[in-house]
C-alpha cells in the first residue's frame, strides 16, 4: 500500500488525485489529521486514517505500507524536525520498503533559509534510517511568488528586497512527478535533481511580465531587508514569519534557488508549466 501524508494540503491532495489515475484506489492510503475533510477519497476506495506526527498512535495510519510519502509540514526548526522524524520512524516501524519526502531544491546545511537547512537535516535522518528513500528536491513553489507579488497589479508597484533568480515551479507539476515516482514509473535513490520549471526568474522579470500581461506599468521598487521586514510586520505578519520571508530573499540573492534541471519534465513527460502561465492565470481572476 502507498501511504500519502498531508492529503488535505495544497500539494498532498494533488498528489493523491494524480496517483489515483495510475494505481487502483485500494492500493492508496492517506494519513490526515482530519479524516472528515477527505470523505470523498474514502468513497472512492482510498483507505483514510487519522495520522498526527505528534500523536503516539500515529503509526497506525502507516500500517501495511510498502511506500510512505511524507509531505513536509508547514513549520520550521525544532518543530519541523521532530514531526518529520516521527513520521520517518513510523514508516520504518510499519515496514515500509521506501520513504519519499518532499524536500527542497535548496536543501543545504549552510543555506541562508532555515527551511532548507531543515530539509538537509531531514535528508540526513533518512540516510541514517537504513530504509531506501527518495528526497524530492522540489523547486520553489510558484504560489509563493504570487504571494510576494501581492497587489502589485493594482498598486503599480512591486516593493521587495533585492533578489536573485528563482526556478518558480507549479504545484501541479510537482504533484505529477511525485505520483509518477510512487507509481514506479521512475525511481531515484536519495535526493533527486532539482525538480524545477524550465526558467529561473527574478522579480524584475516578473514585474516586466506582469506589465506585459496587464498592459499597465508595474514598477519594481527595491527596499532594504530591514525596511521590508518592518513593512511586513506593520501589515500584520508575525515577526518570525517576516524574518523568514527576508531570509528567502537573502538566499535567492546567493543563487540558492537558481538551478534549473530537466528532471521534472522527464518525470512528467512534458515541459513543466512556466511562471508566465501561472502569473497570467492569477491575474485573470
Amino acid at each position: 500500500m502507498i501511504i500519502v501524508t498531508g492529503a488535505t494540503g495544497h500539494l498532498g491532495r494533488r498528489i493523491v488525485d494524480r496517483l489515483l489515475t495510475r494505481v487502483p484506489a485500494e492500493r492508496v492510503g492517506v494519513s490526515v489529521r482530519e479524516p472528515g475533510r477527505v470523505r470523498d477519497l474514502a468513497e472512492r476506495g482510498v483507505r483514510v486514517r487519522r495520522g498526527d506526527f505528534t500523536d503516539p498512535h500515529g503509526p497506525h495510519a502507516f500500517e501495511g505500507a510498502t511506500q510512505v510519502l511524507v509531505v513536509s509540514v508547514d513549520a520550521l526548526g525544532a518543530e519541523a524536525l521532530a514531526r518529520h522524524r516521527a513520521a520517518f520512524d513510523a514508516a520504518v516501524a510499519a515496514g515500509a520498503h521506501r520513504i519519499l519526502y518532499t524536500s527542497h531544491q535548496g536543501a543545504d546545511p549552510l543555506s541562508r533559509f532555515e527551511a532548507c537547512r531543515d530539509h538537509a537535516t531531514d535528508e540526513q535522518t533518512l540516510r541514517d534510517s537504513g530504509v531506501p528513500f527518495t528526497a524530492l528536491r522540489n523547486g520553489f513553489y510558484a504560489a509563493s511568488a504570487l504571494q510576494f507579488f501581492g497587489r502589485a497589479a493594482e498598486t503599480g508597484e512591486l516593493v521587495l528586497p533585492a533578489d536573485g533568480p528563482v526556478a518558480w515551479t507549479a504545484h501541479d507539476d510537482l504533484a505529477e512527478a511525485a505520483a509518477a515516482l510512487l507509481a514506479g514509473e521512475s525511481r531515484y535513490d536519495g535526493p533527486t535533481p532539482p525538480l524545477t520549471a524550465g526558467r529561473a526568474l527574478d522579480f524584475d522579470e516578473i514585474a516586466a511580465l506582469a506589465s506585459a500581461i496587464t498592459g499597465r506599468t508595474i514598477r519594481r521598487i527595491t527596499v532594504s531587508d530591514e525596511e521590508f521586514r518592518a513593512r511586513t510586520v506593520a501589515s500584520g505578519v508575525p515577526e518570525p514569519q517576516a524574518r523568514m520571508m527576508v531570509d528567502i530573499f537573502a538566499a535567492s540573492r546567493a543563487g540558492e534557488f537558481a538551478a534549473v534541471d530537466p528532471a521534472l519534465g522527464e518525470l512528467i513527460g512534458r515541459e513543466p508549466r512556466g511562471f508566465d502561465s501561472v502569473l497570467r492565470e492569477a491575474l485573470a481572476r
